[in-house]
């Protein structure tokens, strides 16, 4: 049965192919974000918004789900990092996502029975060096995520999830090269790095009715490296 999501950012990489999919499967999309001809191009409604200085959202009457995709990665030693760099992390990953879901939340509860996901990231559970920023910003998107899961029971079901690097735009700088590409390979015992296709089967699956009895999970999907280890 067709529904109808809010996708926030949805014009690369995850957020892109997860756009893809939902339209494949005759959902309608409403779109936010910067990137206007992106959506234009897949004849989607669209309105502007940046995560840093989020506006108000204009949304129809009823929504069955939300998806919020911005998201950065800053990668620095500790005592480099600025409190910029930690503002900027938690502005674009949490407040963005605050004040989406909260310019969202009354035609998520016209719907009576809606779903939204937010993204971690693996580096929250399972400590990495220079995360600090962005695993102390996710850490609080992880606390959202169980607090309005608890909130909004029953009509509005929250997931996250908290994936492992991804070859997608964001991550560019780290995957740039075929060494740089089989170095992360390597470090993950499913010996790959993720694909935005396998985050968009997830998604779909956590905003439909199959997930119903899921709310308040950070779903790791991470090619086993915060669970597994080979040797």
């Amino acid at each position: 049965m067709s529904k109808h999501f809010a996708i926030i950012g949805g014009t690369s990489g995850i957020g892109l192919a997860t756009v893809q999919a939902l339209q494949r499967e005759g959902h309608q999309l409403s779109l936010a974000g910067r990137k206007e001809d992106v959506a234009q191009s897949m004849g989607l409604p669209f309105q502007f918004f940046d995560a840093q200085n989020p506006t108000p959202l204009t949304w129809p009457e009823k929504l069955d789900g939300l998806v919020y995709f911005p998201g950065t990665i800053h990668l620095k030693p500790f005592n480099r990092l600025t409190q910029d760099d930690f503002l900027k992390d938690f502005q674009v990953n949490c407040l963005g996502a605050v004040a989406a879901l909260q310019s969202a939340l009354p035609a998520l509860k016209t719907s009576g029975k809606a779903s939204a996901v937010l993204f971690s990231t693996i580096a929250v559970a399972q400590g990495m060096p220079m995360h600090a920023s962005i695993a102390t910003a996710k850490g609080a998107v992880e606390g959202l995520t169980r607090s309005l899961a608890a909130e909004w029971a029953p009509t509005i079901r929250v997931n996250a999830i908290a994936p492992s690097l991804t070859d997608t735009p964001l991550a560019s700088n780290l995957l740039n090269s075929d060494l740089k590409k089989e170095a992360a390979s390597k470090r993950h015992p499913l010996q790959q790095v993720g694909k935005p296709e396998d985050f968009a089967t997830l998604i779909s699956f956590l905003l439909s009715d199959a997930s119903s009895f899921m709310t308040g999970q950070v779903l790791a999907v991470d090619g086993g490296l915060s669970s597994v280890r080979l040797f």
